[in-house]
């Protein structure tokens, strides 16, 4: 999601991620070519980044440093005495093509609404600190960036005449979740909020994730993910013998002969073609493509039309042809499968390393707050070998976090935001079936008006995106439901 405003939440490095960037919001890593500008040739119209000076510590008053963070605006749907929306950036940059594309402008021209995006500390352009140091990354928190929100907000309403205005905060997975807990914990500056595709349960073992992955595979051939996990099992066992490691290399065309030397090295590689279908799965049938995402015509159906292609061999045959198919797609030459690389370039601290983009930072996020690890553990998902202590050391060998203190932190997110238990009101929760993210979010209506969206059909943050004909009658309807919950609120 985002990121903007729909990207990751995921800390794996998958084929997207060797692309480099990401899209928005939450979720697994994708690639995406960013703007420092959008312009719309037809429109003539630009959005420049604009800065806004935050503290760097918003909970020490004794800390007085100041960063800038960057932010967008249009003003193209304003009418007087209309709300003002504000689209929270997530873990990746802010990508300015949404202040010109997506679902919230819709609304934003329907009810003459000013709108603002504010990219997420340390994420885009937005650098707080000198680098990428686990020192600096302590003042990376999503409670820092509730009160960039709030203290943006303020700011902002009172140097636009907006204190009176009504404000309603938007985002897509982990910017989803901000945008609820920003009307929880900061109600008397937010008067309603958009959460698509949220989790909002902090927990160190995501195993539901896979579990989903299988589902929905299943939803399109109930023999798909039984062919998926025959692929994987054959691939563990091929492991197990070095005298396979030459072939493989070929089939998976790795860019040097695979080496296995622990038990982290193999969960490196199967992490890495089982993201293949969870990043596909997640992103089933969306419309990014007005950000620059290319490839996204690879669906589930075209997944399974390869695991169910005969022709091309067993099921350990086909799950190569998979991994080829999506490294013609993004043009990839060979993939890096050592995880070596992958421990140098989440190390590299630097503005300019390779995992700045947002992998760093995510992963980081991930050990200190919420979890989230993807693992094999439960039984009833397709794939093998990367089981919940693969993610757990990562979180020891990028940034000094043992076990204990991931558990600690993940209990601690659940305590302070209050999980599934949300006591506040017009907060609208969006999901689609497909997406494996429903699984931590709010699928049922907590009250009147703590509404759950649930969209069969649909995968992440679906409802964000740009209407196009081929939209499911349920997304449709979704988007129209929304709507129709904001004018109604915003009369109250």
């Amino acid at each position: 999601m985002a990121f903007q405003t729909c990207v990751l939440l995921v800390c794996k490095v998958t084929l997207f991620f060797l692309l480099s960037v990401f899209a928005v919001g939450e979720g697994r890593y994708k690639g995406f070519r960013s703007f420092n500008q959008l312009q719309d040739t037809r429109q003539r119209v630009v959005f420049e980044e604009q800065w806004f000076t935050q503290k760097l510590d918003h909970f020490s008053g004794a800390d007085q440093r100041k960063w800038k963070q960057r932010y967008f605006v249009n003003e193209a749907f304003y009418k007087p005495e209309g709300p003002v929306f504000l689209m929270i950036g997530g873990e990746g940059p802010a990508n300015p093509a949404w202040m010109q594309n997506g679902t919230w402008l819709i609304y934003a021209e329907k009810l003459g609404a000013l709108c603002f995006m504010l990219e997420h500390r340390f994420y885009g352009k937005s650098h707080p600190t000198v680098d990428l140091s686990t020192d600096n990354l302590r003042f990376l928190s999503s409670r820092q960036a509730l009160a960039d929100l709030a203290h943006f907000r303020t700011t902002m309403a009172e140097a636009r005449g907006l204190t009176n205005s009504k404000w309603v905060a938007f985002g897509g997975s982990y910017p989803g979740s901000l945008a609820a807990w920003f009307r929880l914990k900061y109600p008397h500056l937010v008067y309603a909020s958009v959460a698509t595709s949220a989790p909002f349960k902090a927990t160190v073992n995501f195993e539901q994730y896979l579990e989903v992955v299988w589902r929905s595979l299943a939803s399109e051939n109930v023999e798909c993910p039984l062919l998926v996990k025959m692929a994987s099992d054959s691939l563990v066992e091929r492991l197990k013998d070095p005298k396979t490691y030459d072939n493989i290399t070929k089939d998976f065309n790795l860019c040097s002969k695979l080496q296995i030397q622990s038990k982290m090295d193999s969960a490196y590689f199967l992490e890495m073609l089982a993201g293949n279908f969870m990043d596909v799965v997640q992103y089933n049938e969306d419309n990014r493509g007005f950000e620059g995402v290319t490839g996204t015509n690879i669906t589930i159906k075209v997944l399974c039309g390869v695991m169910g292609d005969r022709s091309l061999g067993e099921p350990y045959a086909r799950y190569a042809a998979v991994a080829r198919l999506m490294m013609d797609t993004f043009s990839i030459k060979c993939l890096d499968a050592s995880f070596s690389t992958y421990l140098s370039e989440m190390t590299n601290t630097s503005w300019e390393g390779p995992a700045a983009g947002g992998g760093r930072q995510w992963v980081y996020q991930t050990c200190t707050e919420f979890g989230f690890y993807q693992s094999t553990d439960s039984p009833n998902q397709p794939f093998t070998g990367f089981p919940i202590e693969y993610y757990v050391k990562q979180c020891a060998d990028f940034y000094n976090v043992s076990a204990e203190q991931l558990a600690e932190a993940v209990a601690q997110t659940n305590e302070y935001y209050g999980g599934y238990e949300i006591r506040s009101s017009r907060i609208v929760f969006p999901n689609g079936s497909i997406d494996p993210w429903h699984a931590l979010g709010i699928t049922q209506d907590i009250a009147p008006d703590l509404p759950a969206v649930f969209i069969t059909g649909t995968a992440h943050c679906a409802n964000m995106y740009p209407a196009r004909s081929e939209d499911l009658l349920q997304l449709t309807l979704a988007r129209d439901h929304i709507i129709l919950l904001l004018q109604k609120w915003l009369k109250q």
